[in-house]
């Protein structure tokens, strides 16, 4: 493998990572502006734990979700999805760290260190997939509920902590496809095709030697 595309995956991924863990807790996943008077107008913004509420003096209350039973279906599986993404941008991070050719865990088996490094790669490429399933789901339900004339509730708009959660999913994509691309065989000394070799036909021959001069010049009169 290539040690800067190495370098570069590894980045990547790792920013992703690291940007998964700031999304997760933001507070800005969906937000909504109640207009009113100066006293009664105030915003609403909501994540996947707790919602919140800030009115136009700045003073802001927020409060945990009571029941996780209680809450919509894509709520949960938004939280086990970004929760697995962590998990899996974790073992990413562990395994091209290890993958890596300047780490000394393999050794000099480099066709080892490449599968390794590819294993990380598909780690980060789960990452990224289901951090983008988790944050694409979350708006489709807030565009959905936007756009719907018929909807009671409060309509939300999408927040940051979206965008952020787009951002780590492609860095972690592309952070996965640089590595599973790049895991191959670098040169043709890594590994060496089994040569070819014909086999040798030796033959005997018992009869009498044959002379190489000039063949003989028979007329008719010499046979009998």
């Amino acid at each position: 493998m290539n040690p800067i595309v190495e370098a570069v995956a590894f980045l990547l991924g790792f920013l992703g990572w690291i940007m998964v863990g700031v999304a997760l807790p933001n507070r800005y996943w969906r937000v909504s502006t109640v207009d009113g008077n100066v006293i009664t107008t105030s915003t609403i913004y909501e994540n996947l734990w707790m919602s919140c509420a800030t009115d136009s003096t700045g003073v802001h209350n927020c409060r945990d979700f009571p029941s996780l039973l209680a809450l919509s279906g894509y709520i949960q599986a938004s939280r086990a999805l970004m929760i697995a993404s962590i998990v899996m941008g974790f073992f990413g991070i562990i395994a091209t760290l290890v993958g890596m050719q300047c780490s000394k865990v393999a050794g000099d088996n480099y066709v080892l260190k490449g599968r390794i490094a590819g294993i990380g790669g598909v780690f980060f490429l789960l990452q990224g997939l289901c951090t983008m399933i988790a944050v694409s789901w979350y708006a489709f339900n807030i565009t959905q509920e936007f756009f719907n004339p018929v909807y009671p509730g409060t309509k939300y708009e999408i927040g940051q902590g979206l965008y952020i959660g787009w951002s780590s999913a492609t860095l972690a994509l592309c952070g996965g496809c640089c590595l599973l691309c790049s895991c191959k065989l670098e040169s043709t000394n890594e590994k060496v095709p089994y040569p070819y070799q014909p086999p040798t036909q030796l033959t005997t021959y018992s009869g009498p030697v044959m002379s190489q001069g000039p063949p003989s010049q028979y007329v008719r009169n010499a046979y009998v």
